[in-house]
């Protein structure tokens, strides 16, 4: 991509049209299954939803009553039902058809499906729609059949999934180099597997990330708490969670009251997902706690960390100097012990100076100023 920008600019030439690199799904209740009815999968230009009843009062293109399909099927069955899609621009437009399996974003725990190239292995491949390809007039609904037929090995509970229209044509982002964009909407598949089912989640990984002003007091001090949860049942999880933390000798410093995640966690899955912290202490020792719980289920999990809240930048630079204090007073003691160990730094000044007097006096025994010795008093 880099090399086609280059080359375009270079030459002048119009930015051509890559191959496609992405499909966009507008999917039906990106939150929790319990997403009303006014959100149609929907994107101003087409829309696709469950198709309403024969006896429907309402058999407008836009007339919906079930805002996604909620199927349930022993193993080995075959379910029957239609998919309404609307095409609400002023210009035939032509859909590809497709089931697709649904998973959860990594990142950010989002709703999303697999492309119509990719291999489905759950719901998405047991999904048969009677057309795969068609083209809708402008401002009409069509109705088409599908089946969804029930593995007999299938396993017990939650099989997430869609069906895809998505738009054949290629359009067009801006910029220095323009890049092929295929749109697609979904409508939700629901499909419990009669059996036993269990709810189970787990809260692992938590961490905490700290910053804050590089002097206590001068500024505000954050946290970032991360943590990655997992569904290791087979229903879907709609999560909710409460934060605590607390300093030392059991301080109270957080305590948020449990709120529903803006995520429904499908079974097998596992996403991870960040809480922040404004106000967090600036010098502590911190011990954060995760309890989550779910909507309509049996769950109640906890996970936790600890961190030191400490500003490092400061306690760096205040050992950096105690340090080089600490080598300005070696230095100093070393210089002291070498003066006091050379003899030739420790004359003794009176000793210096009797030998001058006696010099003086001409006490030496080769002295010609003297005149003659005394001896018992007297002068010799």
């Amino acid at each position: 991509m880099t090399r086609a920008r280059a080359g375009a600019r270079a030459s002048g030439a119009l930015p051509t049209v890559l191959s496609v690199l992405g499909v966009l799904f507008a999917l039906l209740g990106l939150g929790a299954a319990s997403a009303p009815a006014a959100l149609a999968a929907d994107n101003g230009r087409w829309s696709v939803f469950p198709a309403p009843a024969a006896g429907a009062k309402d058999r407008s293109p836009t007339a919906q009553e079930r805002p996604f399909f909620t199927l349930e099927a022993d193993p080995g069955t075959t379910l029957r039902d239609k998919v309404s899609v609307s095409n609400l621009s002023g210009e035939p437009m032509t859909f590809r058809l497709y089931g697709a399996d649904a998973y959860n974003t990594p990142r950010d725990g989002g709703f999303a499906v697999r492309g119509a190239d990719e291999k489905n292995t759950d719901v998405g491949s047991w999904v048969r729609l009677a057309r795969s390809r068609i083209t809708i007039p402008a401002r009409t609904r069509a109705d088409v059949p599908f089946t969804v037929t029930v593995p007999a090995d299938a396993s017990p509970g939650d099989h997430p999934g869609a069906i895809v229209a998505l738009d054949t044509r290629v359009g067009t982002a801006s910029g220095d180099v323009r890049v092929g964009i295929r749109r697609a909407v979904g409508a939700r598949i629901h499909l419990r597997v009669a059996g036993p089912g269990l709810a189970a989640l787990t809260v692992e990984n938590v961490r905490v990330g700290h910053g804050g002003p590089l002097f206590p007091g001068t500024g505000d001090s954050h946290a970032t708490i991360r943590y990655t949860l997992v569904n290791r049942g087979n229903v879907s999880i709609t999560p909710r969670l409460a934060v605590t933390a607390r300093g030392l000798f059991g301080r109270t410093l957080l305590d948020r009251p449990a709120r529903t995640l803006p995520l429904e966690l499908l079974p097998g899955r596992r996403v991870e997902l960040t809480e922040p912290w404004s106000g967090a202490p600036q010098f502590d020792r911190v011990t954060v706690r995760l309890r989550v719980t779910a909507v309509r289920a049996d769950v109640d999990e906890t996970g936790g960390a600890s961190f030191l809240a400490v500003p490092w930048a400061a306690v760096g630079l205040a050992l950096a100097l105690l340090g080089g204090l600490v080598l300005l007073l070696l230095r100093i003691r070393a210089r002291r012990r070498a003066a006091e160990a050379d003899p030739a730094s420790q004359e003794d000044p009176y000793r210096a100076g009797d030998t001058d007097l006696a010099a003086r006096a001409g006490g030496g025994p080769d002295d010609p100023g003297a005149t003659g010795a005394t001896v018992g008093g007297r002068t010799a």
